[in-house]
Order: structure tokens, then sequence, then C-alpha cells
């Protein structure tokens, strides 16, 4: 199957074969659609996303060889493509101050899946390339592990033993969010609800805005496929430099040193991780915290939840806000101190704010603009000091924002970024210190 989806893809890039491509599209249809709406929660923005997936794929038909697993590649893009839908979908939020997110979908549910799904995908942009190939590809796709061995280049066996590693990495990343299950019940939860049926017009669609490049799409859906192009062409520059990194390195690696009591994490791409957005925007060294985005909001957490904590770093930003995040619940739900820097586009003022969000909408608890508000690119020190319902906020070292909010007693500490379209988002955090 594998080798016949790259015969398919080879013949639409060659001899614009819509047989072929159609074929492709009835086949991961479902597939892609499951996804996004796992994402989004609105299954009219699923088809939306789904259309700007699959025209991707035929803008990309020419580039992807042999060694690319389809299934695997279709489901990072529809990742990408719905973080940016989220991020899109979020802007408007703030700027109307109105629009809700869907909370449930359709069908009917077991309580595992209602409690996984919402975590899935962030889990599975832990995983290795492998073995986030081999998850899908045995329990999104069901084939079988001679066949997983066979389009990783592996033994039945093999597969076997990569397919119960991935397994495991997931039971434990879902197991440190509050969700319990057995590998033998993992299996079970992803193999029964993993993909859904999408609207039997959407292969019919899809396929037809395909073919023609997007010439016929929508503009929201012209603007969904930029912004998951940015983040893939961002992704694999960050893998790149990740991969240099490491052959100059190998005599010894630098991490990144956060202080924790005054004693040093054991290394930071254990103990954190990207709870929006993706690893690929965040990188460390020489005890900085770095971050880039053009696709809204990324927020990179430590997996250990924290309640009354003193949380500080000095922070720069450009063209973008760049926030410390406390007792995150998840992407959407937790606490922000947001810094946006005087000279920041469209905030040429600059701005400290207080904001919990909500299911992704923003509530504003407090907020300051003032002389003291670093230029972009300048170094400022922000603290955030939680006890209880009782929250401040100092800039270096004044204490200028006081509100009250019980909504959250704990969770995860972390820092966000938040940057778009023509005005990316490049941060530094340094000097970080909690307790």
């Amino acid at each position: 199957m594998m080798t016949d989806d790259m015969s398919l893809l080879r013949e639409y890039a060659r001899h614009n074969s819509e047989e072929a491509f159609a074929t492709l599209v009835a086949r991961y249809v479902n597939l892609v659609y499951s996804v996004a709406r796992r994402q989004v929660r609105d299954p009219h923005l699923a088809e939306e996303i789904t259309q700007a997936v699959f025209i991707i794929l035929a803008r990309k038909a020419g580039s992807l060889g042999d060694p690319v697993i389809l299934p695997g590649w279709l489901c990072r893009t529809a990742r990408y493509a719905s973080a940016n839908a989220l991020t899109l979908q979020r802007r408007r939020q703030q700027r109307e101050q109105e629009a809700h997110m869907q909370s449930s979908l359709n069908e009917p549910e077991s309580e595992d899946w209602t409690q996984m799904a919402p975590l899935l995908d962030g889990a599975l942009e832990q995983l290795g390339g492998k073995d986030h190939d081999a998850v899908v590809l045995r329990f999104f796709e069901g084939r079988s592990l001679n066949e997983v061995g066979l389009a990783l280049g592996a033994s039945e066996e093999a597969a076997k033993k990569r397919v119960a590693r991935a397994l495991d990495k997931l039971r434990k990343y879902f197991f440190k969010r509050g969700v319990t299950s057995t590998v033998a019940g993992l299996t079970g939860t992803l193999s029964a609800h993993a993909v859904q049926t999408a609207p039997v017009t959407l292969a019919k669609a899809v396929t037809a805005v395909a073919l023609a490049r997007g010439a016929t799409a929508s503009l929201s859906t012209l603007t969904l496929i930029k912004g998951a192009l940015k983040i893939m062409a961002w992704t694999k520059a960050k893998t790149a430099i990740v991969v240099s990194a490491c052959v100059l390195l190998t005599a010894g690696t630098t991490t990144l040193t956060l202080y924790d009591l005054g004693k040093p994490m054991r290394n930071v791409q254990s103990e954190w991780s990207a709870i929006l957005g993706n690893e690929g925007q965040w990188s460390w060294s020489g005890g900085k915290v770095e971050a880039h985005t053009v696709d809204g909001d990324s927020i990179f957490a430590s997996r250990k939840k924290y309640g009354d904590v003193t949380f500080s770093a000095a922070v720069s930003s450009s063209n973008g806000e760049a926030s410390l995040a406390f007792r995150m619940q998840d992407g959407n739900n937790g606490y922000l101190a947001v810094f946006a820097p005087s000279g920041t586009v469209p905030n040429h003022d600059g701005f400290v704010r207080l904001v919990k969000h909500v299911s992704g909408n923003e509530v504003r608890l407090a907020a300051y603009q003032g002389k003291r508000l670093a230029a972009t690119g300048k170094s400022a020190r922000l603290k955030v000091v939680a006890r209880g319902s009782s929250i401040q906020v100092f800039l270096n070292g004044e204490n200028i924002l006081r509100a009250h909010d019980a909504t959250f007693a704990d969770g995860y500490l972390g820092f966000r970024v938040y940057g778009w379209g023509d005005y990316p988002c490049d941060s530094t955090f340094s000097s970080v210190s909690f307790h």
C-alpha cells in the first residue's frame, strides 16, 4: 500500500492524473478530517482544513520522495493547518470578544476517548518520526504489523516492538496530564476512535479544489494553506539546525539550564514540551530559551504542575508578544503575563497584561502601559508571584499589576510567544527562575 501511495503520487505529479489523486483523497480523507476535527472541534472548519491539506499535497506532490510515509505526512500537515486555523480563530475571538469554540463532537464517545482526544495530537507530536508513523499506520490506518514493518523498512517483530514502545510513550504522556490508561486500553481506544468518517461529499469537493492547486479555494482556505506552509518550512529548517548542532556537539552537548529552587533541571528536552504550536518553534542553548513564530500562539511548558509559585525571566521580543505562562491546564486554559515591548506593531506603545485563557477565550484581568517598557529587542525583567487567588506581576522589580482570580489553582509553567503574518515574533527568555 505504501509503495502504491507513492506510485499514485508520482503518476499525478508527472502526468497530472486526476484519477490517481482522487484515489489518494478517497483513501485518506477520513484520516485528515479526523485529525482536523479533533483539533478544532468544528466539523465545518475541519472540512476546510482537509481541503487545505490536500491542496498542499497537490502542490508538493513532485517533491515528496519514497522515504515519505504518506499517512504520517498527512497527519503532520493536518496538525500544522489545524494549529494555524486555531490561531486565526483565537485572533478573531480576541478582536470581537465574543466567538466561542465548540466544546464537543457530535458522536457518542467513551469516557477514555473524551479525555484523550484533546491531547492525542500533542502526544503524537512528541514521538520520533518512525514511532509517529508506526502509530498512524497501525491504529489510524488499521495496517497489520507486517505492513507497518514493510513501510518502515523493518521486520514484523521490529515493528511490533516499535509500536509497543510508542504506545508506552503515549501512555506516559497521558498519565502526566491526568489521563490514566493501560497500553491495552490505549490500543482499543485508538483503534475504535482515532479515525472518523468524513462527510460523503467531502472527498469529491477536496479532489476538485486540490486538482486546481487551490485556484478555486476560498480566501480563508488559502490563508490556512499559507500558515501551514510557513510552519512546515520553519519545522524543516529547525530540524536541519538541530541535526547540525548534534554533529557539532557530539563531544559535549549544550543544554539549557533552568533553575528551580537553585537546582539545575536535568535536561530541558525531557522536562519541558510544546503544549501549543510545535517544538520546532523553540530552541535552547547557553542558558536561553528562544522562540520564533509567524502563526500565532506557541507555548513551551513544564511537565510538572505548580500551584503557589514565583516565576521570573529576562524577556525580549520583536514585533510580537512574549509571555510567562503559569497554572496552565493545556494550551488553551491558564494564566499569562503578557509582555509587548514599546515599538511593537501594532501596539506601538507596548503593554504588560495579566490575562486568563478559558477554552481559548481571553479574559483580561489587569493591564499596564507606561514609560518603563523596554523597546523591541531590549530585555526587561518580568516576574509573576501567584499565591492562592492573589496574582502580582512585576516589571524590572516594580509591582505593576495585581488581581484576584481563583479559576486555576495549579498547572504547568511555561513560555508563550505570539506573532503573525507580516509581524513575526522572535523572543528570548533568559535568567529564568521559579520556586
